[in-house]
């Protein structure tokens, strides 16, 4: 296994689905549920974790998708509104990657790690994954045992 951890953010890290009014928001391309979702976690918590795992060597990245019928321009103001969220919510996360990329690919072909740890509420993207992948109720315990 790869010294790496991958996150998927809506619905693993980010609360995107519980954002009222959420999908027609997106149907009409909106990027407001993407900028206003809370956070899933306790991100002070998940971002002290992330910062000692990386100080072991850890490669810490995101890989997640855009909205499904997104066109190229709503897919690069969802890109810009996702990678904002990152900085506004884990500021202290120094992301080693951040792949956001049409909704449907395969993860474990997009990243540069993929025989590390990916989180994600996907199960189809769990099953494909070539590393070791968990739902997002198991992030904070897998990451206090590796750290």
């Amino acid at each position: 296994m790869e010294k790496a951890i991958y996150f998927d953010m809506d619905g693993t890290i980010v609360d995107l689905y519980g954002y009222k009014g959420w999908l027609p928001e997106l149907r009409a391309e909106s990027t407001k549920p993407y900028e206003g979702a809370a956070p899933l976690l306790r991100l002070c918590e998940l971002a002290r974790r992330l910062n000692q795992l990386q100080r072991k060597g850890y490669h810490i990245g995101i890989v997640s998708w855009l909205s499904k019928c997104g066109t190229p321009h709503y897919n690069k103001e969802v890109t810009i509104a996702k990678i904002n969220w990152l900085h506004k919510h884990l500021k202290s996360v120094n992301w080693d990657e951040i792949v956001i990329a049409e909704y449907g690919k395969f993860k474990e072909k997009i990243v540069s790690k993929p025989k590390g740890i990916l989180f994600d509420d996907e199960e189809s993207n769990r099953m494909y994954w070539i590393g070791k992948a968990y739902d997002e109720t198991k992030i904070m315990e897998v990451l206090k045992a590796i750290s």
